[in-house]
């Protein structure tokens, strides 16, 4: 039998998963975001975009003007979201480390987001670390989503075993 899960009702100056919508919208962020990998920091922008959808922690999108482009490397993979369109894959190749499809991006997203139009979001479980305003986030669990979740988020959260038919 299917249990629907129990939300975790949020302090002050927290946020719940269960109070995204979906379908998913944007929302433009001001945090301090930055973003590690093989000891060098790779990205670090005030101008984030988060991608927020009932049940999952943000996606933050990256401004390719704040990352180090010269790190990431288009691959052979694409996938599709039924909100956003095609996406495609980024390899993160620092010193002699690299993350083989650690980062994606919508390079001709649908209408709703064409705001994050060549933005790249990361797998915050590929990097050495992930900081919003200084927290270092805690990647969603399982290997599809790329969630960052930090003390001002609340779930419960899809993507551990179990929660793919939430």
């Amino acid at each position: 039998m299917f249990m629907r899960p129990q939300r975790i009702e949020p302090q002050p100056g927290q946020e719940s998963v269960w109070d995204y919508p979906r379908p998913p919208r944007l929302d433009a962020s001001s945090q301090h975001v930055q973003v590690v990998f093989n000891g060098e920091t790779i990205a670090d922008t005030y101008r984030a975009m988060r991608v927020l959808e009932t049940s999952h922690p943000p996606v933050y999108y990256l401004p390719p003007a704040d990352l180090r482009m010269e790190c990431f490397s288009r691959t052979s993979r694409r996938t599709f979201c039924e909100f956003k369109g095609n996406a495609t894959y980024w390899t993160i190749r620092v010193g002699n480390h690299e993350a083989v499809d650690a980062a994606w991006s919508y390079e001709s997203p649908s209408e709703e987001f064409e705001t994050i139009q060549n933005y790249i979001a990361v797998y915050p479980s590929r990097m050495d670390a992930c900081y919003i305003n200084g927290e270092q986030v805690q990647a969603q669990a399982g290997d599809f989503y790329g969630g960052w979740i930090t003390s001002q988020i609340v779930g419960p959260f899809k993507g551990s075993a179990g929660t793919w038919g939430w």
